[in-house]
């Protein structure tokens, strides 16, 4: 294998938004229960990927995104709605970014973000 193959091979092996992990180890990996991916999901916060056999695929920025959502509900008191809300008006980066400056700007120990 030449070494640009490998190097190509890398980066799409290390791509964050590659779909790879199903239901039961994304949840794993994010801290929750399946059924709460798919409540995400029913609320339109998230949008795996499907295979041709109808299974869920999650990629890391899924898990991420997973994450954004469980800190502003449970550290914030955000609800599902206004969560929604909030990353239809602002791109998850830019969130993260405020949030992450909200914490350092003297909030409370407690709710320092984890991402």
């Amino acid at each position: 294998m030449t070494t640009a193959l490998l190097g190509l091979l890398i980066v799409l092996v290390a791509n964050g938004n590659r779909p790879v992990y199903v239901i039961s180890i994304a949840a794993g990996l994010a801290g929750c229960h399946p059924r709460t991916l798919r409540i995400y999901e029913e609320e339109g916060l998230l949008e795996p990927v499907r295979t041709d056999t109808n299974i869920r695929l999650y990629s890391d920025e899924d898990l991420h995104k997973v994450r954004v959502i469980r800190y502003l509900t449970q550290v914030r008191g955000v609800n599902l709605a206004g969560v929604k809300m909030l990353l239809q008006f602002h791109d998850l980066a830019d969130l993260i970014e405020e949030l992450a400056g909200d914490s350092a700007n003297g909030s409370d120990d407690d709710k320092a973000t984890p991402f």
